[in-house]
Formats: structure tokens, sequence, C-alpha cells
């Protein structure tokens, strides 16, 4: 497992991140494995949100009911949640925020969150009080660092201008069959390819540029929660079989080729997993470790679809 220093922070990270909106069903021994194997696989980063589960906090509360960390254990590991997606609309409002941050870590029964993500764009903001509840909790140490999700860089860029502390990450949709942060730049000023508009307004390059870590969530998704591509050889068969032959050229199962892809790439990005399965967390894990070459990489990509042209 790939561990380095987070730009714009102090944190060692692995670049496989668990990522826990599905543990609500688990029981508490449950949750326990899961987390175990996650980090025995070297995986020391662990992703909440205030919205999963189906009632705010649940999957946080359920966390912190099942697993409890020791001085040094809560030091070894990276826990980040995110706020802002309310029931039926989004609030970034400081108030919003800071109560957020209280009930979550009560959840999570921690003193402090290693990150906090602005979870969708609020149309609504007003950046001084996103700038006002981050310095109140930065200096109260309940938030060590701070970043946003799905964010394009003109948003992220209007916080900046107001929040103090660095915008370190940006937690995004990405999987070999749903890049088009990757696919457009490839493809950039061909008018008659679709995969030349620009959806995310250069978010890749920006990310880059400013030291942004962008995390993949829904590695494994053909599209906006459209199940998975690996297997489904009526819509990816060349895929799954490019896939399956790197899979056996590696000797790791296709998970991980799956994640090879999206950490293969020199920005640095971070794969969230949302499974609960052990081994598939397990197995995705291996994917940090497979050094792709170019050819391999781009042989993937064309495979699903993107265009070279």
């Amino acid at each position: 497992m790939k561990i380095s220093t987070m730009p714009q922070t102090d944190l060692e990270t692995s670049n496989v991140i668990l990522g826990l909106m599905r543990i609500g069903e688990l029981d508490d021994a449950a949750i326990r494995d899961l987390v175990a194997a996650a980090r025995d696989a070297g995986i020391n980063y662990f992703d909440h949100a205030d919205i999963y589960g189906g009632e705010r906090h649940f999957c946080e509360r359920r966390f912190g009911d099942a697993d409890s960390f020791t001085p040094a254990e809560r030091e070894a590991v990276v826990v980040q949640s995110k706020v802002g997606i309310r029931n039926g609309y989004f609030d970034f409002s400081r108030q919003h925020i800071l109560d957020t941050v209280d009930e979550s870590l009560a959840a999570l029964k921690l003193d402090y969150l290693d990150a906090l993500l602005l979870h969708r764009p609020d149309t609504l903001v007003e950046p001084e009080e996103v700038a006002a509840a981050f310095d109140e909790l930065h200096a109260a140490g309940k938030v060590r660092h701070f970043g946003v999700s799905n964010h394009t860089p003109g948003q992220t860029e209007l916080l900046k201008k107001y929040v103090n502390q660095p915008l370190a990450i940006n937690q995004v949709q990405l999987s070999i069959t749903h890049a088009p942060l990757v696919a457009q730049g490839v493809a950039a000023n061909m008018t008659v390819l679709d995969q030349s508009v620009s959806r995310d307004l250069g978010m890749l390059d920006y990310s880059r540029l400013n030291d942004i870590t962008l995390q993949a969530w829904s590695p494994f998704q053909k599209g906006f929660f459209d199940g998975v591509f690996l297997g489904d050889r009526e819509n990816f068969a060349e895929l799954n079989d490019v896939i399956d032959d790197l899979a056996a050229q590696y000797a790791v199962p296709t998970s991980a080729i799956a994640v090879a892809w999206i950490t293969r790439h020199p920005a640095n990005m971070q794969v969230v997993l949302g499974t609960t399965t052990i081994a598939r967390v397990q197995e995705s894990a291996l994917g940090s470790d497979v050094p792709l070459t170019r050819a391999e990489w781009y042989r993937l990509f064309t495979a699903a679809g993107h265009l070279l042209p």
C-alpha cells in the first residue's frame, strides 16, 4: 500500500480509502472486522458523511459504537467527514457547519476530524460564513484540514478567496468508464467529439496546479449509480477482456486493476472504496501497488470507449 504525505497537510495517507456509507446494516462485530481488514491491507483513511445511513449521522454513529481507538491508534488513522447536504437542499451556513461537526464528532466518539469536506456545491453559499466556520473549527482543534467534494475550479476559487485554511481535497466521481475529468483533456479542441466537451472546467489540471488531492468515489461504477462495469460483458466486453488480461499478468483480482487505473495517474489520486465485503476491500487494495505502464493505462482507457484523436 502506497503511503504518502497529502499535499498542503501533515497527513500520512494511504492512496486507497475505505468509505463507510454502507455500514448501517452491519452489526458491531462486522464493522470492527471490516475496519481491521482495511487496516491490515494498509488502508489508514476512513471516509464518512453526516447523511450516510438514511438518517443524519447514522453510519457515523454505527462506526463510533462499534470501534474505539486508543490514543496511539487514533494518531495512526485518518478520519474525514462531509457536511452540507440537508433534506431537499444544500446548506453551507456557518451554524449548520458548526452544528454538524459537533454532531459528527459525538456520533463518531472522536475529539477531532482529520479532514472536513463540503459535500455538494451550495449555489447559495456565502463564503464568508464558510470561512468563519472553518476558523472556529480549526482554532478549537475540532478539524485539522479542509476540502470540498464535487466542486468545480471556480467554486473552489470562490471559497479560497475567503477561507484561511488550504482546501486540500476534492472528492469526485471517477472510474475507468465514468471519466470525463480525464477524458475531456485527451480530446480537447475536437469539435466533433462529445468527449471534448468540458463538464468540470478543467478540474484535473486545476487540482494538479494547486496541490489538491482528488479522491475518486464510485471507482467501479459504470455511470451515476448505474451498476458496476466489472463483469458486465453485455456493455463492456472489451474492457473486461483487457482487465482480465492485466489481472492475470499482474496476478491480482480484477478490482485491483480498476483501482490501479486511477492510482497510476500522476495526479496522485486516492480511491474511495464503498464496499462492506472484506474480500473486496482486500482485493481492491492490491491495486495501490500495481505499476501499470502507459500502454496498459491507455489500453484500459480506450477499451472503456474513450477515444484517442
